[in-house]
């Protein structure tokens, strides 16, 4: 009976602190939404500028210098890897991918090299891989809203089931806040939302669509605890403070990353022809 005029309180505080991440998140999805919607011009403006402000915040908690001389280098070389990809010209985008990587590598002269190199494929591959699926007409948006819903549901499932349940912890030495109730939400959350989409797109196998969203959610949440152990090596909290509520891009799209890279080499196998198709129907 002693703590229960605190509750109220508590619950107002938890609300208040919610509403500007549910407010961003908001703002971020509709943008998103529409800018895929209009086509691949205005998708790769998008994808573009997140791609630039992640080389940014890498530069940030890897560094510790977001604003120096790499950085340039690494936003002229995602830039380029956009308007190829924009062009339909992937695999030269991949190649001005790596061949950016080295160069990052070396103005770094030994000195975080490897990891100021890394920038460059974790800003510049998912570009590709987005730009790609994107492209492939008739079934390059439908593909992208995919991806965004089983990403989404993972993270909104995990969030859910680890706020409401709670228990042991998934990996406390990277990520303490996280726990297996919630990787379960998560990946249980995301498959029937792709067992949902099949009911959107004709000819799609509900079942299908349902284990390559539980899969790939796996690997989402795989892309979640390789940010924070990241952060957790460079003692940061947040790999900026861009969005209220949330911290940075990177905070937001570690998931998106993982499971957008696994997607395109999954497509890749099945039929790098038709990307979008391959990813939608396994054919």
């Amino acid at each position: 009976m002693g703590d229960s005029g605190h509750r109220p309180v508590e619950a107002k505080s938890v609300f208040i602190d919610l509403l500007p991440r549910i407010g961003s998140a908001l703002v971020l999805a509709a943008v998103a939404l529409a800018l895929t919607y209009w086509g691949l011009g205005p998708f790769a403006l998008l994808v573009g500028l997140v791609a630039v402000i992640l080389s940014w915040e890498w530069g940030g908690m890897v560094r510790g210098e977001g604003l120096d001389g790499v950085f340039g280098v690494h936003a002229v070389i995602v830039i380029l890897a956009v308007i190829l990809g924009a062009k339909h010209l992937i695999s030269l985008s991949l190649v001005v991918l790596l061949t950016g990587a080295l160069i990052v590598g070396a103005l770094r002269f030994g000195q975080k090299a490897r990891l100021s190199a890394y920038g460059v494929f974790y800003a510049g591959l998912p570009v590709a891989a987005l730009l790609w699926f994107r492209g492939d007409e008739p079934h390059g948006f439908f593909a992208i809203m995919f991806l965004f819903a089983v990403v989404w549901t993972t993270d909104m499932g995990a969030y859910a089931a680890g706020r409401a349940i709670g228990g042991p912890k998934l990996w406390p030495a990277v990520s303490p806040k996280k726990t297996w109730a919630g990787l379960l939400g998560g990946v249980g959350s995301a498959a029937l939302a792709g067992m949902l989409c099949a009911t959107f797109l004709p000819g799609a196998s509900a079942a299908k669509l349902g284990i390559t969203a539980l899969i790939l959610a796996l690997i989402s949440q795989g892309g979640d605890l390789a940010e924070s152990a990241l952060k957790r090596r460079f003692d940061v909290k947040d790999s900026s403070s861009l969005i209220p509520g949330h911290g940075g891009f990177m905070d937001r799209v570690d998931g998106l990353v993982a499971a957008v890279v696994a997607a395109a080499i999954f497509a890749l196998a099945v039929n790098a022809a038709a990307p979008a198709r391959a990813l939608l129907f396994w054919l």
